[in-house]
């Protein structure tokens, strides 16, 4: 479980391909507090500790994963959002994050606006998954490369954020323009809820 508050943007160091799977090596400043088998969310996707050398460390990334996020688009030389799992009896600071990526999203526009910056995504959904509330709503949350975010300008195909300078200075937003692809959580409350309503009818 995690907040969708990031702790640092790591670099990508390494990259190997393991049949279908990715064996992803980051470095990080916190790597020597790290566990082998320790979750940690990668762009929002949650995945596990598998090796530690120094100040680095390596996850693996599965089929599943690779096809559902934009980690199979890393290179060396990446900036990947870091979040490790939440501590329960501290705040939640974001909002209820799963780690489990949705989809992808294209980002279509980033404006600035007198300091702040405005990012606009796109993506398509079926219906059949927007009825099991796969979709933003105005004013809610929803991750963004495993930023914790909130909605504006919510569409049916879309949306926009709003990121203060100090969040596109310390997550990998500095690196996101107009065709980037980024992965997005939609809030699991959103999800239950429909999944309910559904189910009642």
């Amino acid at each position: 479980m995690f907040s969708g508050i990031i702790e640092e943007a790591a670099t990508v160091v390494g990259l190997q391909k393991d049949q279908d799977n990715l064996h992803i090596s980051l470095r990080c400043s916190f790597t020597g507090e790290l566990k082998i088998d320790q979750s940690v969310a990668h762009n929002g996707v949650c995945l596990t500790v598998v090796d530690i050398a120094g100040d680095v460390y390596t996850v693996t990334a599965i089929k599943e994963t690779l096809d559902k996020s934009n980690l199979g688009l890393l290179t060396i030389g990446s900036k990947v959002n870091l979040e490790r799992s939440m501590i329960m009896n501290g705040r939640l600071d974001g909002h209820i994050v799963q780690g489990h990526v949705d989809q992808t999203a294209v980002c279509t526009s980033v404006q600035e606006n007198n300091g702040s910056w405005y990012y606009t995504f796109s993506y398509s959904v079926a219906p059949e998954m927007a009825a099991q509330g796969y979709v933003t709503v105005e004013k809610g949350s929803v991750c963004v490369n495993g930023v914790s975010l909130t909605v504006v300008n919510s569409k049916t195909d879309g949306f926009s954020v709003a990121i203060i300078p100090f969040t596109r200075e310390h997550t990998n937003f500095d690196q996101i323009v107009e065709g980037s692809v980024v992965n997005i959580e939609f809030d699991i409350i959103g999800k239950y809820l429909s999944r309910m309503m559904n189910i009642n009818h």
